[in-house]
């Protein structure tokens, strides 16, 4: 029997609980050691990504982090202005390539405008620095719940700075990169730049970039005249352009307009009262889709503007054609042009209007052409153009009255003939000339002598006769007495054609006007003008000035003139060419009430004609014709049917002048084979009278 003393309960259960107390306690350690691990491992990890992601920044980042609005120049529509009968500058037309922009200061754009773009797209822009943390957290979380790298939460500094850089690729190193770009942006400006800026970078659909095109697109206002409720529709289209445009759903439109309403209301920016008085307002865009694009189709006028702006650009800058372009659609210039609107009326009252233009009797399958410039010959200024008939329906199309060039018949005699022949004292109005065939006359630089359109001759007859009557044989005998080097040398550099070629340095090119290529209508224009000027030539001039946005000159087009005529010279060509009107072949453009003087012109086989007109105030050119040649078949002279047309309204209510009168100087016998005084003193007794129809070459 054994003796040991048995265990105290008490002591095993003690014991028991000794063991468990050091269990816990183990297991405790164990996840305190767990949790201490995972904890080091964390911070561990987070101070590496943090290096990393530092090292990152500092050699990845750091170099593209400074965006300076200096360095970043936004596209911006240029704009064509006018003086309107009371002296004032007007808006004309927006000129604009890929952005129509017009760029508005942060004064000019409304509070309300301001506030909507705020409470709608960034609502914290006046609190954060750049970057809306709260919204940048949130969606770095929808990044990786979704499993997509674009994750949004833009500020409208952010978006300002992916309008200016152009990076818009959906990566997370770009909006990285955007969110540093922004802290530091925000660190040189201040808000009300960025809202600047930003209000005039942003896409408002239809070609519009900017609140300021946006205003004047859909709703057809200045920007300072917006209501709050347009504010809130055209600030409601940039979520969405092609969604919320007003001309595609005005029904959609006016929802998200609702929205941006209601938010502002909810933010504090506007009270109830304007809520509910912009909800109510019904909006009405100006335009549909067709008349909005109709009004991007520029007028001859115009499309003459950007050809001699974009010509001096590349002349004074020394760049080529496209770069001039690109800073004339986006350099947001001003260019203080000539056009007159009430001359343009009238011209375009006739051009647009096809039943104004003369029916040929003989029907064709093209339309009878014309084009017309109107000068002042004073200062030649370009007051109204047309380049063609019918209405105009696309943008830089051939301008018939600036690049086309067509020979101009008879109409070149004053300026490449009788003009230079009288400055030289070689006729007088008085010069006596036998018209005859070439078994009587003889030209001495050549064995060829021009028939007359009517094939007859008159005998021995006076220079102003012969002028006014456009007889071909005494223009030719004239021609040979001057030599045709002078005439040529003389249109060239002293009247301003640039179209002539060599070929045209010969008989009848220069005394018939059958030019190898021709010349434009505004240069002819041109030219007469400075019979009316006194014998002083100035070129036509279609702009005044350009200056940038802010009113600093960039491109000058003062006056040049210089003298082509002695002041006798032009009185004597006026009086021969009002008498032409009078009672030759310019019947058909006289005036009522009005002095005019003016040559008609008609071209081989009748496929050109022109009428060159003067009046004390005006001088307009016109030239009618098809685009492929083919005979006119028209009674009359219908370009001096058209002058008369547009010119008549243009000189209503004008007090009527008379062309200074000319020394006209005695008789000289030069030309022609005058056989005896009997047939001077015959010729000039009887002169020949102005025919029924009066014909010409």
């Amino acid at each position: 029997m054994s003796t040991k003393p048995k265990k105290n309960v008490a002591q095993v259960a003690g014991k028991a609980a000794d063991l468990g107390a050091e269990a816990t306690l183990g297991t405790a350690r164990i996840i305190l050691n767990t949790i201490a691990t995972v904890f080091l491992i964390i911070v561990t990890t987070g101070l590496l990504f943090t290096c990393i992601f530092a090292y990152y920044v500092k050699t990845c980042l750091t170099g593209n982090l400074d965006v300076s609005l200096s360095d970043y120049s936004l596209a911006e529509s240029s704009i064509i202005l006018y003086k309107d009968t009371e002296g004032n500058w007007q808006e004309m037309v927006t000129l604009s390539d890929t952005q129509n922009r017009i760029w508005v200061d942060s004064e000019e754009i409304p509070k309300y405008m301001k506030d909507a773009i705020v409470a709608i797209e960034d609502k914290r822009f006046h609190k954060h620095k750049g970057v809306d943390w709260y919204r940048t957290i949130g969606a770095f979380f929808n990044m990786f719940l979704t499993m997509k790298d674009d994750f949004g939460g833009s500020t409208i500094t952010q978006q300002l700075i992916k309008n200016l850089t152009g990076k818009n690729d959906a990566t997370v190193q770009r909006k990285l990169l955007e969110i540093f770009q922004a802290l530091e942006f925000e660190k040189k400006y201040d808000k009300d730049e960025i809202l600047e800026w930003y209000l005039n970078a942003v896409y408002f659909g239809e070609d519009c970039y900017g609140v300021n095109s946006a205003a004047k697109t859909y709703y057809g206002k200045k920007l300072s005249e917006l209501s709050l409720a347009e504010c809130a529709s055209i600030v409601g289209i940039t979520n969405w352009p092609s969604k919320y445009d007003p001309f595609i759903s005005q029904k959609q439109n006016k929802d998200r307009q609702e929205v941006v309403l209601r938010v502002m209301y909810e933010q504090g920016k506007i009270n109830f009262e304007e809520y509910n008085t912009a909800k109510n307002e019904v909006l009405v865009p100006v335009h549909s889709q067709d008349e909005q694009r109709e009004n991007t189709i520029y007028n001859w006028y115009v499309e003459a503007i950007i050809s001699d702006i974009t010509r001096d650009l590349m002349s004074r800058k020394g760049i080529d054609k496209n770069s001039a372009s690109k800073l004339l659609y986006n350099g947001g210039y001003r260019i203080y042009s000539f056009y007159n609107p009430t001359i343009q009326n009238s011209i375009d009252a006739i051009y647009k209007n096809l039943e104004e233009i003369p029916k040929p009797y003989r029907s064709s399958k093209q339309q009878l052409q014309s084009s017309i410039v109107v000068m002042d010959p004073f200062t030649g200024n370009v007051l109204g153009m047309a380049g063609g008939v019918g209405h105009k329906n696309g943008n830089l199309l051939l301008n018939r009255a600036t690049d086309s060039t067509r020979p101009p018949g008879s109409s070149f005699k004053p300026i490449a003939v009788y003009g230079p022949a009288l400055e030289y004292g070689l006729i007088t109005q008085n010069t006596l000339v036998k018209d005859a065939g070439p078994d009587d006359i003889a030209l001495s630089g050549t064995s060829w002598l021009p028939n007359n359109a009517d094939y007859t001759y008159r005998g021995i007859m006076k220079v102003r006769d012969a002028l006014r009557l456009s007889v071909n044989t005494v223009s030719a005998q004239i021609l040979d007495k001057l030599g045709t080097t002078t005439s040529f040398e003389y249109l060239k550099n002293k009247l301003g054609f640039t179209t002539l070629v060599n070929d045209d340095n010969s008989y009848a090119p220069l005394s018939l006007g059958q030019l190898t290529n021709g010349v434009t209508v505004r240069e002819m224009t041109q030219a007469f003008a400075s019979f009316v000027n006194e014998g002083v030539f100035t070129y036509s001039r279609t702009y005044e000035k350009v200056t940038d946005k802010n009113g600093n000159l960039l491109l000058d087009n003062p006056v040049r003139s210089h003298v082509a005529w002695k002041a006798n010279t032009a009185y004597n060509i006026l009086n021969m060419l009002q008498s032409a009107v009078a009672w030759g072949t310019g019947g058909e453009a006289r005036l009522p009430n009005m002095t005019v003087a003016g040559k008609t012109g008609t071209t081989s086989y009748n496929w050109d004609r022109w009428f060159v007109g003067m009046t004390p105030y005006y001088v307009a050119a016109v030239w009618t014709g098809y685009d492929i040649n083919e005979n006119i078949a028209i009674g009359g002279n219908p370009a001096a049917q058209i002058w008369r047309k547009v010119m008549g309204p243009i000189h209503e209510g004008l007090e009527n002048k008379n062309f200074p009168y000319p020394a006209v100087g005695g008789d000289t016998r030069l030309f022609g084979d005058l056989l005896n005084e009997w047939e001077i003193q015959e010729g000039i007794a009887t002169p020949s009278p102005p025919p029924e129809a009066p014909a010409e070459p």
